[in-house]
């Protein structure tokens, strides 16, 4: 076999083993090679029919399918100051925030995997938001953006669109 199946074997093996996210850079220091060859290697992953979604701290396996529950789009509206604020109410009110989508004048949507889960998730988030030199998708739409959030009942989202009202950050026209 070539170096690169072996290495792309590798690459899912460790995905499967573990629900946390691995970043390219590891995964390309750990097997010795460049994080573009990782990235190309996902790539070929992906279109090999692997699951595999990109979040801001790494690669892991989608293991939505194994969640029950709903989902559903909600419309939001804030600066990156209260970016914090969104994500860990819509956590703490039962949700995981799946991604977040904006409409681009040019592209149409644009959508980003955040798959944040818990607290740990949020403060992972913003600490790579803040390292980074990369500025918010809602920084291309005054801040307007959707996210797709997975939640267990009725209940739970009643609960985060209320408390995100509260917050003046679920948007309404």
């Amino acid at each position: 076999m070539a170096e690169g199946t072996e290495r792309r074997k590798e690459i899912l093996r460790r995905l499967q083993l573990t629900e946390k996210p691995i970043s390219a850079s590891r995964f390309a220091q750990d097997l010795g090679v460049s994080r573009q060859i990782i990235v190309g290697d996902v790539a070929l992953l992906r279109a090999a029919g692997e699951e595999i979604i990109a979040t801001a701290r790494g690669y892991k396996l989608n293991q939505a399918a194994d969640y029950r529950g709903y989902t559903k789009k909600i419309a939001v509206q804030h600066d990156a100051d209260q970016t914090q604020a969104e994500l860990e109410t819509i956590v703490a009110n039962g949700g995981e925030v799946i991604d977040v989508i904006v409409e681009h004048e040019l592209y149409g949507e644009l959508a980003g995997g955040l798959h944040i889960k818990t607290q740990k998730d949020v403060e992972d988030f913003m600490a790579a938001y803040r390292k980074s030199s990369a500025g918010l998708l809602s920084k291309l739409t005054n801040g307007i953006h959707l996210h797709t959030i997975r939640y267990q009942n009725a209940a739970d989202l009643e609960r985060i669109t209320q408390a995100l009202a509260d917050k003046g950050i679920l948007y309404r026209q």
